[in-house]
């Protein structure tokens, strides 16, 4: 029987990206947007509050924009200060390469693994789905669902024991498959 996993975000991530105030290098999100019309054109940021100071940056999600040209919704969405919106440019890569910001996910997902029925199972196969794209190591998410610890999920994967179609040891942020055999 094919068990189900999902990794769900439970809050938005932290934004590492340098203040210019105390040199902090983690900034907290809370969904909260500015927009700043100029006749025809509009500017949309994204406001992050610097863990350490304070200090609020602004990441540009539009700059200099024809307003015709925004997508229907966008605007809407920015005025309600929108979290999912937040969540969903945080994730673009764009927006992360013109702010020149990358994403911090330590404590902000949680594995649902369903309950723990599945561990006293002679074979278990698992399949992982990602609610979001969260880079996570499987590894740490088979040691986490199954009650092991790191080493011993290594020692599994070593003696062939653990099985899946991807590499296990580096960061995934899309969905897999596995087979853990004790």
């Amino acid at each position: 029987m094919l068990n189900s996993w999902v990794v769900v975000p439970t809050c938005l991530p932290l934004v590492r990206r340098r203040c210019h105030a105390c040199a902090s290098e983690r900034f907290l999100t809370s969904g909260k947007f500015r927009v700043n019309a100029n006749h025809k054109l509009i500017d949309v940021w994204l406001l992050a509050l610097c863990a350490a100071c304070g200090e609020t940056a602004k990441l540009t999600v539009l700059e200099r924009t024809n307003v015709r040209s925004v997508r229907s919704g966008l605007l809407d969405r920015a005025h309600d200060n929108d979290p999912l919106l937040a969540a969903e440019l945080l994730q673009d890569p764009v927006v992360r390469r013109r702010n020149r910001i990358a994403l911090d996910w330590d404590g902000a997902w949680r594995l649902d693994t369903g309950g723990s029925g599945h561990l006293d199972r002679e074979v278990l196969d698992v399949s992982v789905r990602f609610a979001a794209p969260i880079p996570v190591r499987p590894v740490r998410l088979i040691a986490e669902g199954c009650a092991l610890s790191r080493a011993e999920v290594g020692r599994l994967i070593t003696e062939g024991n653990l099985v899946s179609a991807v590499r296990l040891n580096g960061r995934r942020t899309g969905d897999f498959t596995f087979t853990l055999k004790r």
